[in-house]
């Protein structure tokens, strides 16, 4: 918390997917962590652009991250750092993604499932507090499920050493129109639901992999949209309020799927 101190947060950009060629590397540190943080936060605020595709019924606009998820993620990877191995939060930005790694592996006492769950075992309570009184964060345990309601759980990767997450871009910068195409048409929650859909599953499996609780919301929200523009389709499309519907990815689904799955 010293106004000089040791500790500098990363943010790099880079041109393509890989870590091939940086073009960009910016430090935010050696000062205070929250006025580091709110550097950060600026930064990253200014990198989530809205970009417009006009198509012929409407115009759509879409910031490329989720800025809800994405202060979330931010300050998780700020607040659970474990500092004792003198390694940073790292934030990286590629065309297609970006990427929050945390030094540090779960607490001892936390498994994955908790983690999900909305469980929380501060990795720095004095931080943590700190953070709370300063109001970048609301009370412990609600980040994960925040993210979770834009982003699947398996935009997180575990290691013995390290966090990362990976959130992946509302828009395809890569310069592949098909994959442009097919992305650009949806919600964050159409993304979601693609996203865990395998084979055929009925409503109930799909709003318990979502982790999602109201009917309504699942079928106004997830559902209807990801029919209407075809993604998924019905297995008895002569009989919609069949007990025994299910649902499954469209060719086009499959395509947003294997897009979202880069």
């Amino acid at each position: 918390m010293s106004d000089v101190n040791s500790v500098s947060i990363k943010v790099a950009k880079y041109r393509g997917n890989t870590r091939a060629n940086l073009f960009e590397n910016n430090e935010y540190g050696y000062c205070s962590i929250i006025k580091a943080t709110k550097q950060v936060l600026d930064k990253l605020e200014l990198e989530n652009k809205t970009r417009s595709r006009i198509t012929s019924k409407e115009r759509i606009d879409r910031r490329l991250w989720n800025p809800i998820a994405l202060r979330e993620a931010l300050i998780n990877g700020i607040v659970h750092n474990d500092y004792t191995y003198e390694a940073p939060p790292q934030f990286e930005i590629f065309d297609d993604r970006m990427e929050i790694t945390s030094a540090g592996s779960l607490p001892d006492l936390l498994t994955q499932q908790e983690f999900f769950g909305g469980y929380s075992i501060p990795r720095n309570q004095e931080l943590m507090r700190i953070f709370k009184d300063m109001e970048l964060v609301e009370h412990l345990g609600s980040g994960v499920p925040r993210i979770l309601e834009i982003y699947p759980k398996k935009c997180f990767r575990f290691t013995e050493n390290f966090i990362r997450f990976t959130m992946p871009n509302a828009w395809n910068l890569s310069g592949n129109e098909e994959n442009t195409e097919v992305t650009d048409q949806a919600t964050d929650q159409v993304i979601r639901l693609i996203a865990v859909i395998s084979g055929e599953k009925s409503r109930p499996e799909l709003m318990e992999k979502l982790q999602l609780k109201h009917g309504h919301t699942f079928r106004r929200n997830y559902l209807q949209p990801s029919l209407d523009l075809g993604f998924i389709e019905m297995t008895q499309p002569d009989a919609p309020n069949s007990p025994t519907q299910k649902y499954r990815l469209t060719e086009k689904g499959k395509m947003a799927q294997k897009v979202w799955q880069k």
